[in-house]
């Protein structure tokens, strides 16, 4: 067996396929497989999987105490308002807090779901991986879709993983493929720097895994446009394929296990695993880290025990079935114009939609080992993000009505809505309960203005009501972080590391106090993108930041000014009304008046003290996958800094195999 970082000799020549001279694709023959459009107004009827038992009960469960908890939160808040007549503010201030404590509801349930199986030892995988897989007797492709990415960096992904395959022994059932929507109007220097570092590497891994790259001149529909462009031309050879995002890096026995289980469930069209945020940098990072890997186990692990065999899809780090795909998930354009007709921008919860829609089971693996991807670098990227999510997300109030969906498909996309109109929701009740304080400083008898209550904003005379409410609402918006305290507590004293309990305990309390100033940015900010998709705002294609470029601090100031007027005009009302409403509104306003300075702390490298205590197991001991892949991204930058001398290799421009 070849060592992992010395790949053989070249031993056969390579083709370079051209479409036109200036433009090389380095491609295998064709074999295309149809992905015809599905049409979503006409009358489908599908072979639908048969529901588990267990998985009606933990869906009725879920659900119906969710309902309770909101039943019992919006009578415990009527009792708050009613002291008099109501008045309309107060019945509309009623609906949205309702409205806003049921998705927070939901989500704790749903941890708290997935805490009781993890924490006795139970496994919510509706798919169990085999441990060990003596063979295989299909094909999967590795999918890089990229755009305007830094090539070394997918070079070094690609080149570990090819490696950690090899080292297996059944490299040969794995080609990878680098899908790129790179614009390529011109020959521009990207463009050029891209094409050179995949020609290189197909040289590299020559007799080690096939690589191959190509690059569309026609960037129609996006991601989703790029695997289908794919599947057209390439799909009929593999039986499955895996599609990787530019961040993502998959370890060689999870891809293979993976494989081995879609051979042995041929209703299965996806198995989605959980992928662990990895490689943080800026304290941001390592705090979206940190609480991916504490409190993800048990989201995860909750969604999979009541999503059952029709889960959901998050575009990467997942094997999907080629002819499931291309025979069920075949997206159209959406009537009208952007921002809510065209091209499907999230279309990977609508692609599991169709797929269940069409029988196939969508299983999720949330205890698979081996996934990881990274995170954004900075509060401005992950608004940036956010912007095109929201846009993707509200455009499926509209596929709502395709006809033929589950019922858990449809709660999907309705989910991805309401996971943006929630902040709007948030907001909104905000506003109207500053109202409702102000109403009560202001414009009512001046014996108000004398109670002291835990509620400061609503006009009460019982405190009992209020002080249930206050608790209930902790309770609910924490008991998420206490249960993956628990679970990280007891996998730490399992693997008997030394300070568990203390760094967990300490990261907890610190991930939350950011967590709570940080949350009301993200509501003015998500609010904003609800705002402006509904007054018609494109959010176009912007490239996706994968590495911290440590803004200024005028520049972190300046992309937060929204938020930061927000918080001076927040703060001038309580203050005007109380101190005690001043007080209680503490870490919004805090949050919202401090935004630009937060976003610029948390985008710096993280060091010291605050890496210490919201580091991860992969931080304290790295996974092999990840040790490696950083070491060969480092060498390919360092390939390219040299011009790759005497690595390029000499292609043959063979027009016959062009597709």
């Amino acid at each position: 067996m070849k060592s992992r970082f010395t790949p053989q000799a070249d031993s056969k020549a390579s083709t370079v396929v051209l479409d036109h001279p200036a433009k090389s694709e380095l491609l295998p023959s064709p074999a295309p497989l149809a992905m015809p459009e599905q049409v979503f107004e006409r009358r489908f009827k599908g072979s639908s999987n048969i529901l588990r038992r267990e998985t009606l009960v933990s869906r009725i469960a879920i659900l119906f105490a969710t309902l309770l908890v909101t039943m019992a939160f919006a009578w415990e808040l009527y009792g708050v308002l009613s002291t008099g007549t109501i008045t309309p503010i107060q019945i509309t201030f009623l609906i949205f807090s309702t409205l806003a404590f049921s998705w927070v509801a939901l989500g704790t349930l749903n941890s708290a779901l997935g805490f009781l199986h993890l924490y006795t030892g139970e496994k919510s995988d509706q798919m169990i991986l085999p441990d060990n897989v003596p063979s295989l007797n299909s094909k999967t492709a590795l999918l890089f879709p990229v755009f305007k990415e830094v090539p070394t960096n997918i070079a070094g992904t690609i080149e570990a993983l090819a490696f950690h395959l090899q080292e297996t022994g059944k490299q040969q059932h794995f080609d990878i493929f680098v899908l790129s929507d790179t614009p390529d109007k011109t020959e521009t220097e990207t463009g050029h720097i891209e094409r050179r570092t995949f020609e290189a590497l197909k040289h590299h891994l020559s007799g080690v895994v096939n690589v191959y790259y190509r690059r569309r001149r026609d960037n129609e529909g996006k991601k989703s446009g790029n695997i289908r462009e794919w599947i057209e031309r390439f799909g009929a050879r593999y039986q499955h394929f895996i599609i990787l995002d530019a961040d993502s890096v998959m370890s060689a026995p999870t891809m293979i296990k993976l494989a081995a289980a879609m051979e042995s469930s041929p209703k299965t069209g996806l198995i989605q695993t959980v992928p662990k945020l990895a490689g943080a940098h800026t304290l941001f990072q390592r705090l979206q880290q940190f609480a991916n890997n504490v409190y993800g186990p048990a989201a995860a692990a909750g969604l999979a025990t009541w999503h059952g065999e029709q889960g959901n899809y998050w575009g990467h780090n997942a094997i999907i079935r080629t002819v499931a795909f291309a025979g069920s998930a075949g997206l159209p354009k959406l009537k009208g114009k952007a921002p809510f007709g065209g091209h499907i921008q999230s279309h990977d919860f609508v692609e599991a939609a169709l797929m269940q829609r069409a029988g196939w089971a969508i299983r999720m693996s949330p205890t698979t080992e081996g996934s990881f991807e990274g995170a954004p670098p900075s509060l401005m990227d992950l608004v940036a993000r956010d912007r095109r999510w929201a846009q993707g997300n509200l455009q499926h109030i509209s596929i709502l009505r395709t006809r033929g969906l589950t019922f858990m498909g449809r709660l999907h996309l309705l989910f991805g809505a309401v996971s943006y109109l929630s902040a709007m929701v948030w907001a909104v009740s905000l506003v109207l309960g500053i109202l409702l304080a102000l109403q009560g400083s202001h414009m009512i008898p001046t014996y108000f203005k004398d109670e002291v209550t835990l509620f400061p904003i609503w006009p009460i005379s019982d405190p009992g009501p209020s002080l249930r409410l206050f608790i209930a609402t902790i309770i609910v918006v924490l008991l998420t972080k206490l249960l993956g305290a628990l679970l990280e507590i007891q996998r730490s004293r399992k693997s008997r590391e030394e300070n568990g309990t203390i760094r967990t305990i300490a990261g907890v309390i610190t991930e939350t106090i950011f967590a709570m100033l940080m949350a009301p940015i993200l509501m003015v900010t998500q609010s904003m993108a609800v705002i402006e998709i509904f007054i018609g705002r494109d959010s176009g294609w912007s490239v996706q930041t994968r590495d911290g470029q440590n803004p200024s601090f005028y520049e972190a100031q300046s992309a937060f000014w929204i938020p930061t007027l927000s918080g001076l005009l927040m703060t001038a009302i309580c203050l005007w009304v109380s101190l005690e409403l001043t007080a209680w509104m503490a870490p919004i306003l805090i949050g919202t008046l401090f935004a630009g300075p937060l976003a610029w702390y948390t985008a710096r490298p993280s060091m010291g003290i605050l890496s210490a205590i919201l580091s991860t197991p992969e931080d304290r001991s790295t996974p092999a996958i990840l040790d490696h892949t950083a070491r060969s991204q480092h060498a390919w930058a360092n390939r390219l800094s040299r011009g790759f001398q005497h690595e390029t290799p000499q292609y043959t421009d063979d027009l016959s195999q062009a597709a």
